[in-house]
């Protein structure tokens, strides 16, 4: 099981203002960086899909930040479930959003919005890209020999988002770490909005137990909504599996490697990882399906199945 770490509230430096989950900063005297605490405030399944995401981007060798599962403390009694993590800069960094970044690019970009800003385009997000490096190498270890740009990195960025159905990707959920003159992509970060963590149990049981191919976990994963647009004037969000396709045509090389890591990674090892969570915080309900979602996801990722028409479900 993976370990739970107590975090006491009585740490709390600083809040964190973005997001909309409860946050808090501490440092202990032998970390270089400083810790975040983010609760799982409602109990659902944030920090399970926080871990397990962590968890397969690390299989895919993804440049991640590594999250650990935590339970906050208030004088002595439990209080939230959550996670925590390490920041991904130092004191001598600085973290550039993607809002900020597509701003610098177009002073009419919006970036005072957050969810569904349809100049959030594949466009707009690569031309960004572009200005970036890679990841810095500390990030950069285990990814597959050939992934040198920061585009290449992100493609396998929405690969994931693809198979863990993350639904919140937007423009302050990815970014780049400033240093000096140096400006690179930043690692993966933020994936609690994934593997259907707050879909009611009863539903995911009638679900996985339906004859009904309309109702099943197949048809329900296939409609995840990324938070990319085709273009501004796309009245919906594109599908996970359409946005990742849409970013490999820009880096079809790259997104070759990503695949075949992808293709390396089986059942047993995506079953250990979800089996790690303690049943306490994760039940055997939302165990089964996401093993079945993320096989499901797993398989149209390989084949490549779903284009880039397939309609969100926004528009269902």
């Amino acid at each position: 099981m993976y370990t739970i770490h107590p975090i006491d509230r009585d740490w709390a430096e600083d809040l964190e203002s973005l997001g909309a989950k409860p946050k808090f900063w501490f440092r202990s005297s032998s970390q270089e960086r400083r810790t975040m605490f983010k609760a799982d405030d409602r109990g659902t399944g944030e920090d399970w899909a926080e871990k397990i995401s962590c968890e397969l981007a690390a299989l895919l060798g993804l440049p991640h930040v590594y999250y650990e599962l935590a339970q906050e403390m208030k004088q002595g009694l439990t209080g939230n479930p959550g996670v925590i993590c390490q920041s991904c800069v130092s004191d001598s960094q600085s973290l550039i959003h993607g809002n900020q970044l597509l701003f610098q690019r177009d002073p009419n970009y919006p970036a005072d919005g957050k969810y569904r800003v349809s100049a959030h385009t594949i466009a707009a997000v690569s031309d960004a890209l572009n200005t970036l490096q890679a990841p810095g190498a500390q990030w950069m270890q285990d990814v597959p020999a050939g992934i040198t740009s920061a585009l290449d990195v992100f493609v396998g960025y929405v690969m994931l988002d693809a198979w863990v159905a993350n639904q919140d990707r937007h423009h302050l959920n990815w970014a780049a770490i400033q240093e000096a003159d140096s400006l690179r992509l930043a690692p993966s970060f933020d994936h609690g909005a994934s593997l259907a963590r707050n879909v009611r149990e009863q539903e995911k049981i009638d679900r996985l137990n339906t004859r009904d191919a309309g109702y099943s976990v197949a048809r329900f994963a296939n409609r995840a909504e990324s938070a990319f647009f085709i273009g501004e004037q796309a009245s919906n969000t594109m599908t996970t599996f359409a946005a990742h396709i849409a970013f490999a045509a820009l880096a079809p090389a790259a997104n070759a490697l990503w695949l075949a890591k992808l293709a390396s990674i089986t059942d047993v090892h995506i079953e250990a990882i979800i089996e790690k969570i303690p049943n306490h915080r994760m039940s055997g309900v939302h165990k089964r399906f996401t093993l079945a979602m993320l096989k499901h996801n797993w398989a149209c990722l390989l084949k490549e199945v779903l284009p880039i028409s397939q309609p969100s479900l926004a528009s269902q």
